[in-house]
């Protein structure tokens, strides 16, 4: 059963980002005044060039690093669980089984697999691997291998899913693949995604929100609304709308790109 969203205007906060900056070693200035409202419900994409600081902002909003000033603040605070990461390479044990690696971030918080057998295979089901649950990450393909680090970060039914440039490695059949996925599993556990790509395509198709971000220092310079109805099929890959919407998307990174230089 699909999940029923608010309008974007009509969304309460999830998490804020006010004025952040990151610096490393005392000279590099990866981010600096960023500002981001994050939403309930919103599939946000971070778009921008090569070193404007997406992935150092998703590592800031994971808590893997702190911010050098400025604060990330949670609408009601931060509980265990409620987010859920997936990086560029999935990240697997090579010598667990696909069940043991999905259960890993239960194994963390002290519970045996037989508490949470239920919620494993739910999730693997929700990425269609229930049936490779025994399987080793070596005798799965990269899209595969892929969908086992998707349901590891959604097997706790975080609030929140930090993606960061996922399918950038895979050829793009897969990649349009797990993108459809992706949209649909959305559909299904109805969480709220912050999604880094480099490709103003694959942000079209996913998102409600596309936040463009310019380099040196990094920042954010334009929000675009996508406000094409979910479920988005392929029909709407090659529509007008998707279309229009992509050539915004591609002036806003043209500007982006010239800021930087």
């Amino acid at each position: 059963m699909a999940i029923t969203r608010k309008p974007l205007g009509e969304r309460p906060a999830l998490l804020q980002m006010s004025h952040i900056e990151k610096t490393f070693g005392g000279e590099v200035v990866a981010l600096k005044d960023m500002n981001l409202t994050v939403n309930e419900g919103d599939f946000i994409s971070l778009l921008g060039p090569s070193g404007c600081g997406k992935s150092t902002a998703l590592r800031l909003v994971a808590g893997l690093m702190r911010p050098t000033a400025g604060r990330i603040e949670w609408t009601g605070g931060q509980g265990l669980g409620d987010l859920g990461v997936v990086f560029q390479e999935p990240t697997l044990m090579p010598w667990a089984r696909v069940a043991e690696n999905v259960w890993l971030p239960f194994r963390l918080r002290g519970k045996s697999y037989s508490e949470v057998k239920d919620d494993v295979l739910e999730a693997l089901r929700l990425v269609g691997l229930e049936k490779f649950q025994r399987a080793f990450p070596r005798e799965l393909s990269g899209g595969m291998k892929m969908r086992v680090s998707i349901a590891r970060a959604l097997v706790t039914k975080p609030r929140l899913i930090l993606m960061d440039e996922p399918f950038a490695a895979l050829d793009e059949i897969t990649r349009q693949k797990l993108n459809n996925d992706l949209l649909a599993l959305r559909e299904s556990i109805g969480c709220t995604v912050i999604f880094v790509t480099h490709s103003v395509f694959e942000s079209v198709f996913l998102s409600d929100r596309i936040v463009v971000m310019a380099a040196r220092p990094g920042r954010v310079i334009r929000e675009l609304e996508v406000d094409a109805p979910y479920p988005r099929s392929e029909a709407f890959r090659t529509s007008n709308e998707y279309a229009a919407h992509a050539r915004k998307a591609q002036e806003a990174l043209h500007q982006a790109i010239a800021e930087a230089a």
